[in-house]
Parts: C-alpha cells; structure tokens; sequence
C-alpha cells in the first residue's frame, strides 16, 4: 500500500487528544432530589433494562477514534497495489469523413468516442494509455498517460475530419508501442470494416440503419446559350429515388431540375440543362436528407483564362519553338535574330535560344536554352560544356511534388537523348524536371526578379526531343508555367493540397476556408499550396497592383469517404502477442467515507441512546 498524500496521516495526532479530552472532561455529580414513589419504582426499571450504560462513554470514545483514523486515511488516499492486473492501451480513432455519418441523434464519431471513453472508464486503475488521431495524417493525442480523466478529456477534444483515414501512419505509432511492450492492447476504433486483424481489436461504430448517396464529378459545357451540367449520382446502399437541383451563379432558386431513379451500387449519369450566355459557377444539390450530407452537393467554378500572351523568341534556328508554340496556345509569337536583340523588346515571355542577353529582362517570364555564358540575376551559373563518346539518355524526375506533377503532366520521359549538355551550378532555389547524372538538364524557378525561369541545358538540335511526342506536352506545361492562373483547378477532393501560383505583382494572398478560417499564402515564393481540410468553397482573394482578384476553389468529399460496403482485406500489427501485465492500482477512498458514515451515525445513535434512554 501506498499513498497520494502521506501528510494526511498527521491527522492521526486527533487520537490521543480525544482521548486526553475523555479522561479529563467534567463528570456529572448525582444528586437526589424528591420525588414520588412512582418516579422512583420507574427509575430502577430503566435502570435494570439498560444493563450497558456503563460501556456507552466508552463506545463512543472508541467511535470517535475509529473516525478520526478513517478521516486521516481519507485524506492520505491509500492506493493498493495489486500485481498482474493492468494493461497499456493504444487507441486508434478513424476521424476520416465517414465517421460523420449519423442516424439523426449520433454520429459514428461521436459513438466512437464513447466505446473509448467506456473503456478507459471500466479499466483497471494504473492502466496507461495512448491515444492516435487518424485523420488525413495521423497525430498522437497523448501518449502513456495513467491520468483517467485527463485522457478523457483529452479524448473528448477530438473531432472529425473530412478526409481519408491515413491507418498506415497509425499503424506505425501502434506498431512502435507493440515492439516496445507486445503486451500492449491496441483497438481500432472505425466504421471500416476488415477481413483479417493481427494484434489489432477493431471495434466497428459504423450508423447499422445509414443510408447515404452522393454527387460527383461534375463538369460542364457551354454551347451557344445552352448551359449543360453532367455529374454522377451513387447510391451505396439501397435503391432510392432522388430530386437533384441545379443552381447557376448562387441564385437562390434552381435553373433546372429533375427525379433520377438509382440503384445500389450503380453509378447513375446525369445531365441538366439550362439557358446561359455565360456562367461563373454551377451547383448541383441532391434534395432531401440522408446519413452523409456532405456529399450531397457539388460545386463547379468556370476558370477560362482567354488572355493572349506576348512571346519572344530570340533565336537563329527557331523552327522547332515557333512550330510548338502554333500548337499550345493563341499567343502573339515574334521572332528577333540574336544579332538584331537590343534589349529594348518587350514580351511577356523571352525564349533565348543558344544566345545569353546582356541584361536579363526584368518584366517577363524567361527561358534559356543551352545558354553558354553566366548572367546575373539568373539563379545559375555555367560551368561547362560536356561532349559525351556517345548520347546519353536524359532521366525525368519522378518526384510526387506537386510542382513537378503539373510540369510533367502527359510527358512519359522516356527515350529523350542529347549528344552534349552544358553543365550549370546554381545559387538559387530551382526544380529539377531533367537530368544526366544529377547534373540538372531541364530545371525551373524564379530569377533575381521574381519572374519565373526555365533552363534546358541542351541546345534542341543536338537531341531528339523535338521529334518525340513529349516536346509539345514539355512546351505547353512551360507556358502554363509560365503564364499561369493563380489556381490550377478549381475542384478537388478534401485532404489534397491546392497549388496557388504567385507572380511577382502580387501583394498579398488570403485563403478563406468554408467556415470562416483565414490563413494567408507566401508571396515570396513562386507558388505555395493550401490543404484542403474542409468540405466546401474556399475563397481566394489576390490583392495585385492596388486591385483585388477573386477566385474560388470546391473540396468535396472523397469517394472511398463515401461507401461504407467495402471490406478491407487486412489490418495488423506484427510480432507475436504477450500476456504480461501492469500493477494495477486500487483506490478504497469510497470504501473508507462509507465506513466514516457508518462510524458517525453509530456515534450518533449512541449519544441519542445516552441522552434520552438513560438519563
């Protein structure tokens, strides 16, 4: 036995004052006083019935004692160790999107944090207990705590995401508490379900009567004065019958609508129409109430970006550039021989091709090619020319950042070969997307002006490239790059990140996610991302050159989100499970008030007895 605080034991001093106050108390002196026969024949009677009214002084003593000592260990709080019957929890909770689905009254989140908090509750004291959030990422909450109701608390904090469920990165966590202690119980508390388990208690929360449909992937057209939306309706359950609503531009009364019959499982098409010369946005909303009602509406944002861009080639030979550019895009394309550039021209893109101005241009995004001469303010400096026995196949970067998605989207990267490449060394921050031996052949980022830069370390005559089919995709990504909208897309799923653009004009970047949170993007990078955490619009507003521009991205929630009828094939922990416990720990604090009760009503009744039975 030990206990939490061994100061109360002083109150233990109380005894032998009581006791000293007992012996030394003032004794009542008997007096005889008149009375009547009768009184008197009544006296010896009680007195003969009453045979312990010798003890009850004594009694009451011994009470008082008994109580004060039961006091003192109140107050001390004695704990009880008792071997061999505690464990170590690890926790996992879903706070995926699904987890929000409710019957009307709870949700499957909500349900899930009420088996937790049961279990630490029925748990045997000296228990300690980890809990794992897993959300888009999966976060430790608390870890080894013994504290019961700090961790629950603690436990009650969380809340739903609307996301995917990152269980790998979980698993990680609860796989390091295993190796540590193979004893460790770990649960998985979800609304997912799981054909095998290793070491791993899923405690299933999913809403048994939810029944749920959904929107997705819509897309849409103008033609003339025809506005058309197409989407796709799932039911995942059962077969329901639907009225779906069609809004343009935030009215508050639908353009069009229309009932769809859908079966379960089955994706249904649909398509609506409208009159519309132009439109801004389109939202297509399923009516009526069902256990997910985040999916039941989805959003498009029209981002046509019609501007014409101003290009410059200054080059001898620019056959292959200027045949590229015809194909990418309606943009004014000019061509300048290098000996007639004076430095004087003005573009909104400068391509020197095997030519290295004397000042790099400050007003306009700029590509090098197989530029032999250092230059300042450009991010890169040349080493040299290498001249290989033979061509070398160039690499692709297969990086999974996002940058380098968007500028190799559609470029398979193979079979591109050079037979020389210039060697660069750089001072600034680029992105690689080709190289040879980690020397950079195709690299972009932005110069000493904040304008966005790409350099090819090849002169396109000594390679193949112009004759793959992954020049045009190379070129059009680079003046996407080049030229690009301050937002890539305008619908994504929640959880993925959002890549922003910025240009050097931009004063500032403020993101305003749906309910209300507003975070601001860097404007000295070249681009920056937002993560995408809720389901809904976010708002971007862009303050450039003393105007504000305002663009607007959808998140919505992830199909597999969505259907709760998918079984997963596995979820385990290795190793091989052991059996050895903790010391629990067990606290006899209600156990001792209810004897302190007991002591003091015995006291009690023995003084009422004393008082009015035998005086």
């Amino acid at each position: 036995m030990s206990f939490t605080y061994p100061l109360g034991l002083l109150g233990l001093i109380g005894i032998p004052i009581v006791i000293i106050v007992y012996i030394l108390k003032s004794k009542y002196t008997e007096q005889t006083v008149t009375s009547t026969y009768l009184w008197t024949l009544s006296e010896r009677f009680l007195k003969r019935k009453n045979p312990i009214s010798s003890l009850t002084g004594i009694l009451s003593l011994l009470l008082q004692i008994l109580a004060i000592a039961i006091i003192s260990l109140a107050i001390a709080r004695p704990v009880l160790i008792v071997e061999n019957s505690a464990y170590e929890y690890c926790f996992i909770l879903d706070g995926s999107a699904s987890m929000n689905m409710s019957d009307g009254e709870t949700s499957s989140f909500d349900d899930g944090i009420s088996e937790i908090e049961s279990m630490i509750d029925s748990s045997v004291d000296g228990s300690i207990y980890t809990f794992v959030y897993a959300g888009d990422e999966a976060s430790v909450v608390f870890e080894k705590l013994n504290d019961k109701d700090r961790a629950i608390e603690l436990l009650h904090e969380a809340k739903p995401s609307y996301s995917g469920m990152n269980v790998e990165d979980a698993l990680d966590v609860a796989q390091r508490y295993f190796d540590e202690n193979p004893s460790a119980k770990i649960y998985l508390v979800t609304d997912k379900s799981y054909k095998k388990q290793q070491n791993v208690d899923v405690i299933n929360v999913a809403q048994s009567n939810a029944d749920n449909c959904g929107i997705s992937n819509l897309t849409c057209s103008l033609a003339g004065d025809t506005l058309t939306a197409d989407a796709i309706l799932h039911s995942y359950k059962r077969d329901v019958t639907v009225k779906v609503e069609m809004y343009v531009d935030g009215r508050e009364t639908p353009s069009a609508s229309s009932t769809y019959v859908l079966k379960r499982a089955t994706d249904t098409p649909v398509s609506m129409s409208c009159s519309a010369k132009s439109y801004s946005s389109v939202r297509l909303a399923v009516t009526g109430e069902d256990a997910l009602g985040l999916d039941n509406e989805t959003v498009a944002y029209n981002l046509e970006n019609n501007e014409v861009y101003s290009i410059l080639i200054v080059s001898d030979t620019p056959f292959f550039l200027q045949a590229a550019l015809d194909v990418v895009g309606d943009h004014t394309v000019t061509v300048c021989e290098t000996g007639k550039y004076t430095g004087e021209e003005k573009a909104g893109l400068y391509i020197f091709d095997s030519f290295t101005p004397k000042e790099l241009p400050s007003d306009g995004a700029v590509w090098f090619i197989n530029s032999d001469t250092s230059l300042a303010n450009t991010g890169f400096s040349v080493r040299g020319e290498a001249v290989p026995e033979m061509g070398v196949n160039i690499t692709m970067n297969d990086s999974s950042a996002t940058l380098l998605k968007t500028l190799t989207e559609d470029v398979s990267g193979e079979g591109i070969a050079v037979s020389k490449y210039m060697k660069y060394n750089t001072y600034r921050n680029f992105t690689t997307v080709f190289s040879y031996k980690e020397n950079p052949l195709l690299m972009v980022g932005t110069n000493g002006y904040g304008n966005r830069q790409a350099v090819f370390g090849f002169d396109l005559h000594n390679s193949n490239l112009p004759l793959t089919a992954d020049f045009i995709e190379i070129v059009e990504n680079l003046i996407e790059y080049s030229f690009p909208s301050p937002i890539e897309k305008t619908k994504y799923f929640s959880g993925e990140e959002a890549l922003i653009n910025v240009m050097p004009s931009y004063e500032s970047v403020k993101v305003t996610t749906p309910s209300g949170k507003v975070s601001y993007v860097s404007v000295q990078n070249s681009n920056g991302g937002i993560i995408l955490d809720e389901v809904g619009t976010y708002t971007v507003n862009i303050s450039v050159s003393g105007r504000e521009e305002v663009y607007h991205i959808y998140s919505e929630v992830p199909l597999e989100e969505r259907n709760l009828t998918i079984i997963e094939d596995e979820i385990s922990v290795s190793g091989i499970a052991g059996n050895e416990k903790l010391k629990g720990e067990y606290d006899p604090l209600m156990l001792l008030f209810v004897a302190l009760l007991v002591l003091f009503t015995a006291d009690w009744m023995v003084y009422m007895y004393e008082k009015y039975q035998l005086r």
